[in-house]
């Protein structure tokens, strides 16, 4: 009998278990502890940027996002449909309305070249997401997000160790999203980051994430007592999770290493797939990716059902992804459609993914399976 493939499983060493061990017995379980002083330092220096802060999941980053963008009811932000919700929760949550555009073909990003028909006089920003580790085409959004003044919010969710012409995804817009959820390829179990690109709009993100004072400050002595400010929330995770974020961001080279050769694996071995109209994924010349995902993209649902239901019965997760936020019924209550979205629909019914972890060592088992369903096996 087989061993049940999971679709994902966390990377943990003794690293990690000898850090959140310190944390436990340092005293220091709130937020800002040393822990989380260190992964800003180790972010800030692999993000090149000096504006980066923890938060306990990237949704809380995003809504830290909308704030900062001071999105008002009545404002509209241009997103792509085929999403997770947080990222057009963020901006109803503001009384804002999400405007979905169709997404490209080959990345499943957010098609640069239908944002513009979309703009309107209440167009206030665009949240732009980076599917599966792969950058959105950045060049042309930030042209014309600074020809129509915009503010752009990076949803890289997926896209810690990715990059786009060498720039860090979610460092290029005026702020930027991480996860560190234990679906994603750097793990705290829960967890997130904002990433902000200039200094005032920072000082104010310090102030949002201590629930609308000026806490930090005071701590560092800048004023003599803190009181409330601003609107914030309570969005900092506890220095306990920082530990564990901490070990696994030292060992992010590591980690990405080893996805990095099973993706190529997935890739080589499967390509003789596409002779049979099956797509696999698409990475342009201008990105660097981070192996977060590997999909396929079947020929029609029923394919895709029968395809996912025959890995089922081998003891194999290999899910679907995002319903697009559009058709959802918070999507049609909240946003609405730009547009025709006939690929995000499409596109959304035959796509799905393939187990994908650094600790997989029976990947040949997902590989044989795949072929035998395509008949390329016995």
């Amino acid at each position: 009998m087989t061993t049940p493939i999971p679709f994902h499983a966390p990377t943990l060493s003794d690293l990690e278990k000898s850090y959140v061990l310190e944390a436990l017995t340092s005293g220091k379980l709130a937020g800002d502890g040393p822990f989380t002083k260190r992964c800003h330092e180790w972010l800030n220096a692999n993000l090149k940027s000096s504006h980066t802060l923890l938060t306990h999941s990237c949704t809380a980053a995003l809504e830290m996002a909308a704030l900062l963008c001071d999105l008002k009811p009545g404002d509209e932000v241009i997103m792509p449909s085929y999403t997770f919700v947080s990222t057009a929760n963020a901006v109803a949550l503001r009384g804002a309305t999400p405007v979905f555009v169709d997404i490209r073909p080959d990345t499943l990003n957010i098609d640069e070249k239908k944002i513009e028909a979309a703009i309107t006089s209440k167009t206030r920003a665009l949240f732009i997401v980076h599917y599966a580790g792969v950058a959105a085409e950045m060049d042309t959004i930030l042209a014309l997000a600074k020809e129509r003044r915009l503010k752009v919010v990076e949803d890289a969710a997926q896209g810690l160790m990715a990059s786009y012409k060498g720039r860090p995804l979610g460092t290029m817009g005026d702020f930027g999203a991480l996860s560190f959820h234990e679906t994603k390829n750097i793990v705290s179990g829960e967890g997130g980051a904002l990433i902000t690109r200039d200094e005032a709009p920072a000082a104010r993100a310090e102030i949002i994430r201590e629930k609308g004072t000026n806490r930090s400050q005071f701590f560092r002595g800048q004023v003599d007592k803190y009181t409330w400010v601003d609107l914030g929330s309570s969005f900092l995770p506890s220095d306990l999770l920082a530990a564990l974020l901490l070990a696994q961001l030292e060992r992010a080279k590591e980690i990405t290493k080893v996805r990095f050769t099973l993706w190529s694996t997935y890739h080589q071995e499967l390509k003789p797939l596409e002779s049979q109209g099956i797509g696999l994924p698409t990475i342009p010349k201008e990105c660097e990716h981070n192996a977060h995902i590997f999909s396929l993209i079947t020929k029609s649902l029923d394919e895709r059902t029968k395809l996912i239901s025959f890995l089922k019965e081998l003891g194999i997760a290999a899910p679907f992804h995002y319903v697009p936020l559009h058709t959802s019924p918070g999507g049609k209550k909240f946003g609405r459609a730009h547009g025709d979205l006939s690929q995000t629909v499409d596109l959304s019914e035959r796509l799905v993914r393939l187990p994908l972890f650094s600790t997989l060592t029976n990947q040949n088992q997902v590989v044989e399976a795949v072929l035998k369903f395509y008949g390329r096996r016995g």
